[in-house]
């Protein structure tokens, strides 16, 4: 099944002044990891009738057919629009070019561009010989292909590794939109005031059109996030760090305040105007579905649209 694109998906949430939900799953490891996420999450996840789903390349590009087999099976068994993640880690462009070839024949249309992260074992980024070194290389590539839609990521605080400030990443995201992107998805954050920044920066003063998504990551237990942002350089407000070290050996109390504050941080952004939220859902169905659930009970109509192929 061939499906919507992305930036057909965003125009007509913004024609139809709703939000845009998506949902991010990371492709599982294990035989019984690949059960508990199609017997269970996903089927959980696609009955609340996102507007899309994106699913993950895996550290240093490990799992890229499996990627392009989940999202086919996405698309083909619950008629829902996916994308796929694509990343310059570990493959030369030939390879980059089999992959555009595999995906557009097997009907996927969406793609997020992404430098990736360093494989597994290793701390730094190595451009293979013939490969790419940043992601608006692959813009560049995919958009020539012609007919996918292209996203890519954006970093409220800035990229990790841009030594030169955020405001220097976000002259170079502006770069990575000029070759072809027709989204924006941002990295985690925990304080909407670095995502207004941003996004007032970008479409501001440097003049960016495409739809701005913040992703929300629901919180699940405070050594999980520590985590998280030690890899992405996201910050845990004060008030916030104290509460997770109140609730460091509590997960299950820690869970339930993280779907309380995705929920205040999701009121404010759509509040806010943001074109759509999408969740790193973490292969969870419960805290998104609560989440939602809370927003639609605080008066918001998210019109979630049944598939959208």
């Amino acid at each position: 099944m061939e499906a919507a694109l992305l930036s057909d998906l965003y125009a007509r949430a913004q024609r139809e002044r709703r939000p845009l939900i998506s949902f991010e799953f990371f492709t599982p490891r294990t035989a019984e990891g690949d059960r508990a996420f199609f017997d269970r999450t996903l089927p959980a996840l696609a009955a609340l009738r996102p507007g899309y789903c994106s699913v993950t390349y895996g550290a240093g590009g490990s799992t890229r057919d499996k990627t392009l087999g989940v999202v086919e099976r996405i698309q083909n068994d619950y008629g829902l629009p996916a994308m796929a993640h694509l990343t310059c880690v570990g493959a030369t462009r030939a390879q980059i070019e089999d992959l555009l070839d595999d995906a557009r024949r097997r009907g996927i249309r969406n793609l997020l561009a992404l430098r990736g992260d360093p494989p597994e074992g290793t701390t730094a980024f190595e451009q293979v010989p013939g490969g790419f070194r940043y992601a608006h290389e692959l813009v560049t590539l995919a958009r020539g292909f012609g007919g996918f839609s292209i996203a890519v990521a954006g970093f409220p605080e800035g990229h990790l590794e841009c030594r030169e400030g955020k405001r220097v990443d976000w002259e170079r995201l502006k770069a990575k939109v000029a070759c072809g992107a027709d989204a924006v998805i941002t990295q985690l954050f925990f304080d909407n005031a670095y995502f207004y920044e941003f996004r007032d920066h970008l479409v501001d003063r440097l003049g960016v059109r495409v739809p701005i998504v913040p992703g929300i990551i629901p919180i699940q237990s405070a050594g999980q996030i520590r985590k998280f942002v030690a890899l992405c350089g996201a910050t845990i407000p004060p008030a916030l760090a104290a509460r997770l070290e109140a609730l460091a050996t509590d997960d299950a109390a820690a869970a339930e305040f993280g779907i309380e504050f995705a929920t205040a941080q999701c009121v404010d952004l759509l509040r806010q105007g943001v074109p759509g939220l999408h969740f790193y859902s973490l292969n969870k169905a419960l805290p998104v579905t609560r989440i939602l659930q809370n927003l639609e009970g605080s008066g918001f109509s998210l019109g979630r649209p049944a598939g959208g192929s």
